[in-house]
């Protein structure tokens, strides 16, 4: 059966979003999708998780903002939909990822830790990868860093409902994207507290504000008019936490990796980037804000070693 053409792309739409969803703490994947790996598949994310991991220690920073890749998206013009904060000093293990997760079972988001290694495997196309890794100054990324460590905090950061195309300026839904940006902002931003040491306002309410005052600006799908009736077929899309005028024009604004990255490195001038990829068993390392050409295909001054 064909689905109607607003409903696939409402389909689509959740799909590009989702890749937040797990379906345990074990392995990342989409709830109802799971990339079956051979042996050799399986081989050379390890290795090119090894590759990542090396540039990681080699920044000599305490933390990184990660994206990977997973479904192709390119007909939404997207490269990355998931992020999460590599951290050296995580309790998990050095440079494991602490990430929002949606937990299918329980189906609520959960705050996870993950190794480099599990974070790639996560993966809807193991033939061909990408990860971005923005690393920033000591004294740009040292609140950052304890704000991610002190997990009462970054808790309290955590909406009790998920939304892959959850609104960036509404406390109804969060998806794994938006808990990065949350935490950037109450990292940055600062938390007032009342004269009994309570907070003023929610943390979450506080981070938002901060972020629209420094303009932040999320990702627009804008699409066509049905796909917003349609999500209502869509478990992870929701329409009530988006502005009215929003929803009439079937725009969404939605936090993705790449409006972290534009908001980072407009807030911070001495933020840098690495992006790796991966294709068959070849590895290309790109430094600098413009992206790898796509396919993984090398450019001048990049990087390229086989996975042996």
């Amino acid at each position: 059966m064909i689905l109607p053409l607003a409903r696939r792309l409402a389909v689509g739409l959740s799909m590009a979003l989702a890749a937040c969803s797990a379906a345990s703490a074990a392995s990342l994947r989409y709830c109802d999708r799971q990339a079956k790996l051979s042996i050799d598949q399986q081989d050379a994310l390890l290795r090119f998780g090894a590759v990542v991991k090396a540039e990681l220690e080699a920044s000599g920073r305490p933390l990184a903002l990660v994206a990977r890749s997973g479904l192709d998206l390119s007909w939404f013009g997207v490269r990355y939909s998931h992020a999460g904060i590599s951290l050296r000093a995580s309790p998990n293990g050095p440079w494991s990822v602490r990430q929002l997760y949606y937990a299918c079972d329980e189906q609520r988001p959960r705050i996870f830790d993950q190794g480099v290694a599990g974070f790639l495997l996560g993966t809807d196309d193991p033939a061909i990868g990408y990860v971005s890794l923005v690393f920033l100054p000591d004294e740009d990324g040292a609140p950052i860093e304890r704000t991610a460590l002190a997990k009462p905090q970054a808790l309290e950061l955590l909406a009790a409902d998920y939304s892959a195309n959850a609104y960036p300026f509404s406390l109804r839904y969060q998806n794994c994207n938006q808990w990065v940006m949350e935490l950037l902002g109450s990292a940055w931003g600062g938390l007032p507290l009342s004269d009994d040491g309570a907070a003023a306002e929610p943390p979450r309410a506080r981070a938002q504000r901060w972020l629209m005052d420094q303009g932040y600006a999320p990702a627009v799908f804008d699409l066509l008019a049905p796909v917003a009736w349609a999500s209502a077929f869509v478990p992870w899309l929701h329409r009530d936490d988006h502005p009215a005028e929003d929803v009439a024009r079937s725009v969404f604004r939605v936090s993705m990796p790449a409006s972290i990255e534009a908001f980072v490195r407009a807030q911070v001038p001495g933020a840098t980037r690495v992006e790796l990829c991966h294709a068959g068993r070849r590895v290309v390392v790109h430094r600098g804000w413009e992206p790898i050409a796509e396919g993984c295909e090398p450019g001048e001054g990049d990087t390229v070693m086989a996975l042996d």
